[in-house]
């Protein structure tokens, strides 16, 4: 059992990657969707916008659900539902019929992120949650670092049913892996109304779900029409934009490296200070070099450093501030997550129908300058460790 659960947080990172591939495969992927489905690239981008909706619905609502079910029973499962759907998207024929087989894919895929985190403090002493979380976590940065980057090739050269037939096959292999090394028996903290009106009651709480809100609003305007504003600012093709994807996952894979290293030693507050200083300085280069594709390439490197660690330390942080409470604090900040990704992917589509290309830089930046202070705001009273 020893080594079974020493190779268990490695399985449950590698979910992390198909889940995030799952979420984020529109993204690097539009022009492709909107010339394929015979739809706009803002209409396309609303896979990613209702995609968002239904994860932020779904996330406190299964976690309440769920909660009484053994961990990896529920994670296999999850997984499960993942590979169906992914090669369900791959016969769509028309974008109403992906719409639907995507509603239904996050629908059951928003229970993975938050069920992972919370089982990683199941599996690991205290004084190592906070690294195994933020490594757990690193799995959404592989699938920015090696998926979007993939995804952008693979529909340029093979069509977007190619990139959902391998995502699938991808989730098969997690499900296997989970299925071998997740030890059974794993039980959550049953989730019940009392659990949600103790966090309503909790000021720290809020402002950290507040913080994740603001700050995916302010990305998600950029990041969901990344592919299409490279591409109408600099000019640049889909293996200039490939890169830029690329560079900003394998940057996310170092900050959640070295937020997993140092959170425990520097504390998560400062660790996620540091990172949320990062991911604006990121944010301020796009808007500042927008039509440059070289200084935009080098400020999405920067903002990736931030995105993925700054997520994770969330989820330390929220651990942290109330352990009892951890699965249903960590299942809603993933809603709040997604509802940041709603609001910023409606408001880049608003702006990308309009034309108003330069401006969602600094509309992104204004949202990540709000998180910031927020964090301020949220800094322990009692000396940082």
């Amino acid at each position: 059992m020893r080594g079974v659960k020493s190779f268990a947080p490695t399985s449950l990172m590698l979910g992390n990657v198909v889940t995030g591939c799952s979420v984020l495969a529109p993204a690097g992927m539009l022009v492709e969707l909107a010339s394929g489905l015979d739809v706009s690239i803002r209409t396309a981008g609303l896979l990613v916008t209702f995609g968002a909706i239904v994860l932020c619905i779904g996330s406190p609502l299964t976690a309440w659900l769920t909660s009484r079910i053994d961990r990896r029973i529920l994670l296999t499962a999850t997984i499960g539902a993942l590979a169906v759907t992914n090669f369900a998207s791959a016969f769509a024929s028309d974008y109403a019929s992906l719409m639907a087989i995507r509603l239904v894919m996050l629908g059951i895929g928003v229970l993975y992120t938050p069920q992972a985190a919370g089982t990683a403090a199941l599996i690991v002493p205290e004084e190592k949650r906070g690294g195994t979380i933020a490594y757990i976590f690193l799995g959404w940065s592989l699938a920015a670092a090696v998926g979007l980057p993939a995804i952008t090739f693979i529909a340029s050269r093979h069509g977007w049913q190619a990139v959902y037939a391998v995502i699938g096959a991808m989730s098969c292999f997690s499900l296997l892996l989970l299925a071998w090394r997740l030890p059974r028996g794993l039980m959550g903290a049953p989730v019940d109304l009392k659990t949600w009106a103790a966090i309503g009651r909790n000021p720290m709480i809020l402002l950290l779900l507040l913080i994740t809100t603001l700050q995916m609003s302010g990305q998600f305007v950029v990041f969901t029409y990344m592919g299409p504003l490279l591409a109408r600012l600099t000019g640049a093709g889909p293996d200039p934009i490939a890169l830029v994807f690329a560079a900003y996952g394998v940057c996310g894979v170092i900050g959640t490296a070295v937020a997993s290293r140092i959170v425990d030693s520097w504390g998560a507050w400062k660790t996620s200070m540091l990172f949320m200083s990062v991911l604006l300085t990121g944010l301020c280069g796009w808007a500042l070099s927008a039509g440059i594709y070289p200084l935009m390439a080098v400020s999405v490197a920067i903002w990736g450093i931030g995105f993925a660690s700054t997520n994770s330390m969330q989820q330390v942080r929220l651990v942290d501030a109330a352990p009892a409470l951890a699965s249903a604090s960590v299942s809603l900040n993933t809603s709040v997550l997604y509802v940041g990704q709603a609001i910023g992917s409606a408001i880049g589509g608003f702006l990308y129908a309009r034309d108003l290309l330069y401006a969602s830089g600094y509309v992104a930046t204004a949202f990540v300058v709000m998180a910031v202070t927020t964090v301020i705001l949220t800094r322990p009273k009692k000396a940082i460790r």
